[in-house]
């Protein structure tokens, strides 16, 4: 184990791959997971320009199968899996309740909660060959406050992924894995790019919720992830931290 392995889902864009490129530069091996095959590719060739040892893995994170496929190959490859980053997840649209289809809410829910389910399943036997193990999720403020306007089950999922990271946490205590989450607030990202482009005076409007002024950046996200990952951290588990300059604090 003369190196650690992390595994970051839905790694191509955003926090997902300032979380890769930090990861790699605290001397992990770096597996990318996306499902964008180019923009896997350029974000490989940047972290391997970069001096960093990582790889690109395509698959589908809601499907169980190929889940369970490509990591039982990831960790049989390198012996083991140190940390997992549940990053994967998205919005997936807006709907009411009252008017939701099924389809959608299921759709929702497996992007956001069956991904983390089904990743950290597939991995549990490779962080248990490795000392120190951590899987860390990928929640958000939706979780606490239920979401914005049409967006209530994109919360539900997220408040999910709370539940999800204690459970875990305590289960896998004995063994000496660490489960925590991260909770970021408005992350200047892609994740926003629709309504920065047609409302810029709504995104504008957004900082004025937060305590400190200003959007957060990726790369703040991921040096807490880092820190998570690291033996700094290694007395905390089953918490979920707040990456939001203040922004929760009404919640």
């Amino acid at each position: 184990m003369s190196k650690k392995v992390a595994l970051i889902t839905g790694a191509t864009g955003g926090i997902g791959f300032q979380v890769a490129k930090r990861l790699g530069n605290d001397g992990y091996t770096v597996i990318l997971n996306g499902r964008d095959d180019e923009k896997g590719a350029a974000c490989l060739a940047e972290l391997k320009d970069a001096g960093i040892d990582a790889e690109y893995v395509s698959f589908d994170v809601t499907d169980d199968k190929a889940v369970t496929e490509q990591i039982t190959a990831i960790g049989d490859k390198y012996g083991y899996i140190t940390t997992v980053v549940n990053n994967a997840g998205g919005l997936g649209g807006r709907s009411s309740i009252e008017e939701m289809s099924t389809e959608f809410y299921r759709s929702v829910m497996a992007l956001n909660v069956d991904s983390a389910f089904f990743v950290s399943r597939a991995a549990i036997p490779y962080l248990k060959k490795t000392t120190g193990g951590t899987i860390i999720n990928c929640t958000s403020n939706a979780g606490w406050n239920a979401g914005g306007p049409g967006a209530g089950i994109y919360g539900v999922s997220k408040g999910a992924v709370h539940v999800l990271t204690r459970a875990l946490a305590k289960e896998l205590a004995p063994a000496g894995i660490r489960v925590n989450a991260v909770s970021p607030g408005t992350i200047d990202t892609p994740f926003h790019a629709q309504i920065k482009a047609t409302k810029p005076e709504v995104f504008a409007s957004w900082k004025d919720s937060i305590l400190l002024g200003r959007l957060g950046q990726p790369e703040e996200v991921a040096s807490v992830v880092s820190f998570l990952a690291s033996d700094d951290a290694s007395f905390i588990t089953a918490e979920t931290i707040q990456i939001g300059g203040g922004q929760a604090l009404g919640i």
